[in-house]
């Protein structure tokens, strides 16, 4: 019995497809498209902005805030900075005392046109895309991949030297650098109690995660030798040449001068090994941090000085100090005369006074 009501059925749906009038096939097709649309995966949607009142082709750079010594103590966010100073490129820095971070959780990141990008490396690939900079061009190919690998060697290696110094010596940072948490984060708690909350958080964050990369199982002495192997690789590189590939910095400059002035800005009031030794034996890298320092960041002393994040843009006009309205300026006036006829009268006063004596 059920099987010959499902056969009336199928008969009833095949007589009603075969019944279905042409203008409304159409409408029954545009519907399954629909379908089909709907049960596809939406993309994320873009990640909110924080600059909503944003100027085209003008790049909004989030990152750490000034320092006494250095523009930034994230090479990441130096890196970004130097590269679009030197390849000329609009930007402003949004000082947002450490409030916001990438939605992958990072600084440096920029907002473009509306879109949030993360990442130092896709930052540059990106905005160079849009703007049609490539640092590189000029590079043959195999001086590209020289310079890859020396990138992967700072970024991967060198850089979590850095770190370690860093999270073991968390006191000496902050004295080095001559850090002020308190202007750092806008914060009105005093800078000893930020101070203290730092060192515990950063240490114990810092030394994860270079255990985690893997040099945290050295002792600090193995480490100070990894250190001075890298740069005496980048010293050999450099030679006597201007910047790496010649006379015109590449991105391998950029990211050279981001890592090694964290080094070198370090103040000499801390003691660091490995400050100490590439000072006196690469002075080749130093000189071209100087160099780079000079083509990049004309405004370097005033930066440091003011802690201000945008030097390289005019200063704002001071706004006119609103004239006094009229009445304002008869009492004024009245005020005047008034104290002007006392004045008058104690000197007569004082006339008489001596007339009578």
């Amino acid at each position: 019995m059920s099987d010959e009501t499902e056969k009336k059925t199928e008969e009833k749906e095949k007589v009603a497809e075969e019944e279905t009038p042409k203008d409304k096939e159409p409408e029954k097709k545009e519907k399954e498209e629909k379908k089909k649309e709907e049960s596809k995966p939406k993309p994320p949607p873009p990640p909110r902005v924080h600059k909503v009142d944003f100027e085209k082709d003008t790049v909004y750079l989030y990152q750490f805030s000034r320092t006494p010594t250095l523009p930034s103590l994230s090479p990441y966010c130096l890196k970004v900075e130097t590269w679009l100073r030197l390849n000329e490129v609009k930007y402003e820095n949004v000082d947002h005392k450490l409030k916001f971070k990438s939605s992958k959780g990072q600084l440096p990141f920029v907002e473009f046109n509306g879109e949030e990008i993360a990442d130092s490396a896709k930052i540059i690939a990106t905005l160079g895309t849009h703007f049609g900079i490539d640092s590189d061009a000029a590079l043959s190919k195999e001086n590209r991949n020289i310079s890859h690998a020396l990138i992967s060697m700072i970024e991967n290696h060198l850089c979590w030297i850095i770190v370690h110094w860093r999270s073991n010596n968390p006191d000496s940072m902050i004295k080095g650098y001559k850090v002020s948490l308190q202007h750092a984060l806008g914060s009105r708690i005093p800078n000893a109690v930020l101070n203290c909350f730092f060192k515990l958080t950063y240490a114990r964050k810092g030394a994860k995660k270079v255990k985690a990369q893997g040099l945290g199982v050295h002792s600090a002495e193995e480490i100070l030798e990894f250190g001075k192997q890298d740069l005496q690789v980048l010293e050999s590189t450099l030679g006597k040449k201007s910047f790496f590939f010649g006379t015109n910095p590449s991105n391998l400059d950029v990211v050279v001068f981001a890592h090694l002035s964290q080094i070198v800005y370090l103040d000499k009031c801390v003691d660091y090994g490995l400050r100490d030794w590439m000072l006196e034996n690469c002075t080749g890298l130093v000189e071209h941090i100087g160099r780079m320092k000079e083509r990049c960041f004309p405004d370097w002393d005033r930066m440091t000085e003011t802690l201000k994040m945008n030097t390289h843009l005019p200063e704002p006009e001071p706004e006119p100090e609103p004239e006094p309205k009229k009445d304002e300026k008869e009492k004024e006036a009245a005020e005047k005369d008034e104290k002007a006829e006392k004045d008058d009268s104690k000197e007569k006063e004082a006339v008489k006074a001596e007339e009578k004596k």
